[in-house]
């Protein structure tokens, strides 16, 4: 038996860290950790996973702090949005774009000692269909076969062309597994990553040790330990004080002016795929009638909100699109602030008395937000009853899971995650209209300039029809000792890669 994890308390797998503020590496201890002395580094985050099985367990906590680190993939994604090599050397795609031909490296071993073969990454890639739970898993479905020709190819042939299913390769979903290792993922990961978990104290913090025996670069810190905080101000603290090293999740922005012009520390400012969603309950409810949600998005002063709740950092949108794809519309002005149009939306829907439950994660940003909408929603005749739920717990029974509301705000930081989110008519936002996921589908099928325009108009109509409202992008923000290097500007994907931080 394995025991290399030595828990602070042995993880009990039940509800999972949904779709959390997106966040980038950092590292360092220019301000006198204690880490100094050894290859250490010590990075606070604001909420830790439930468990450690991202094929079973929704959200962004788990790949966060495992994709790429302990997990890695066959290709991967750099902070500009480019697919790049990663346990696959290469890969050719036939003339119908339906086949993929991968050439892997020949070196990889698992932390375990098993050697990683083309075997491994069939298995890993047909399990997603076959054993995986979350709903992220419907990307594979795309797959036809899967063969191993050798120990070191592999080819993947499609049901039809996508040209989304190499992206989704970078993804968790793209993770490789050891087919000996999978009965424990919960509470002991096994990868070919430059890291193992060795220490997982619930609650307080998880540790990464560098795995020694890897096949590519080796990282420079020999342990990584991400400290979890449920307090923004002790997260603060805890750099001034050096006890950390990095503030990877920037939680209140306005804490920000104690490090900018302090020279023991930096401030990486960038841009990230996390949307922050105004979601609403489009099957039920008041928020079932078109008109009412149209009359919520004309209520909401947008550029008001982000400078009272986010310090005015990060990027209005008007979609569920980041900058940083290809079809990205600024859709802004779609739904001007009105709070005259929405008073007249609001009594045309014969909703004007009901009752409008906002039912907030207890997130920094989802509670700080949620006080602005409540307001801007009354001053354009709205009722609105505003409830606290415990995050993630109460909030994903309640929410995620029942769709026991009408209004939520949670940041959705998966990329590309436009049909995640809205796609699924059984998924919380109860959408998935059959027209919008005719336009995913052509998008994903067509010319690479086809899925460009289809994508387009699959956002154009989410926004028409008010789906939901985005409140703004969040921006990547980091804090770190000064001496720390390698500190990505972009946080474009679900990893929390510490792979390339050193201290200069």
């Amino acid at each position: 038996m394995r025991t290399k994890i030595r828990h602070g308390v042995v993880a009990a797998a039940a509800a999972s860290i949904l779709l959390v503020a997106a966040c980038s590496a950092g590292a360092g201890s220019g301000g006198g950790s204690s880490n100094a002395a050894k290859q250490a580094l010590t990075v606070g985050l604001f909420a830790e996973p439930a468990n450690l099985d991202f094929t079973a367990t929704a959200g962004a906590a788990i790949p966060q702090a495992l994709l790429y680190n302990v997990y890695e993939t066959l290709v991967q994604v750099d902070e500009n949005g480019k697919i790049v090599p990663g346990l696959a050397t290469s890969w050719q795609v036939s003339d119908d774009r339906k086949t993929y031909t991968f050439k892997l490296v020949d070196n990889a071993k698992f932390t375990n000692g098993e050697s990683f073969t083309a075997e491994d990454a069939k298995f890993s890639i047909e399990r997603v269909k076959s054993a995986w739970t979350v709903s992220l898993k419907s990307a594979m479905d795309v797959v036809d076969k899967v063969e191993a020709t050798s120990p070191t190819e592999l080819k993947v042939t499609l049901k039809r062309p996508s040209n989304d299913w190499l992206y989704r390769m970078t993804t968790r979903i793209g993770a490789m597994f050891d087919p000996k290792w999978v009965g424990n993922l919960a509470n002991d990961p096994v990868g070919t990553g430059p890291y193992d978990v060795s220490k997982w104290t619930r609650g307080d913090s998880l540790t990464l040790t560098r795995n020694e025996s890897y096949w590519g670069k080796q990282p420079h810190f020999e342990t990584v330990t991400l400290k979890y905080f449920k307090d923004a101000t002790a997260m603060n603290n805890a750099l001034l004080s050096g006890s950390i090293d990095v503030i990877g999740t920037v939680q209140t922005p306005e804490s920000l002016k104690q490090f900018e012009n302090n020279s023991k520390y930096k401030v990486v400012e960038g841009t990230t795929t996390g949307e922050v969603v105004l979601s609403f309950n489009n099957a039920s409810g008041p928020m079932a009638i078109k008109a009412v949600r149209q009359a919520v998005r004309y209520a909401i002063d947008h550029k008001a909100l982000l400078e009272t709740c986010w310090g005015g950092r990060g990027q209005l949108i008007g979609s569920m699109v980041p900058p940083t794809d290809p079809w990205y519309e600024d859709l802004t002005g779609q739904y001007p602030y009105n709070p005259a149009k929405a008073r007249q939306l609001l009594q045309q829907s014969g909703q004007a008395n009901q009752t409008l439950r906002l039912r907030l994660p207890t997130l920094p940003y989802a509670v700080s937000c949620g006080t602005v909408v409540k307001s801007q929603l009354e001053q354009a005749g709205f009722k609105v009853k505003l409830d606290q739920l415990e995050f993630p717990a109460a909030w994903l029974s309640t929410v995620f899971t029942n769709a026991d509301y009408d209004m939520s705000i949670i940041a959705h930081v998966e990329p590309r995650d436009m049909g995640a989110v809205f796609g699924d008519p059984k998924y919380y936002t109860r959408y998935g209209k059959p027209a919008f996921r005719a336009l995913l589908a052509k998008a994903d099928q067509g010319t690479p300039e086809q899925q460009v325009e289809y994508m387009k108009q699959a956002a154009r109509m989410l926004s028409e029809d008010a789906a939901a409202d985005w409140l703004f992008l969040l921006p990547n923000l980091v804090v770190a000792d000064s001496d720390i290097t390698g500190l990505p500007k972009n946080a474009v994907s679900e990893s929390f890669d510490v792979t390339h931080l050193g201290r200069s």
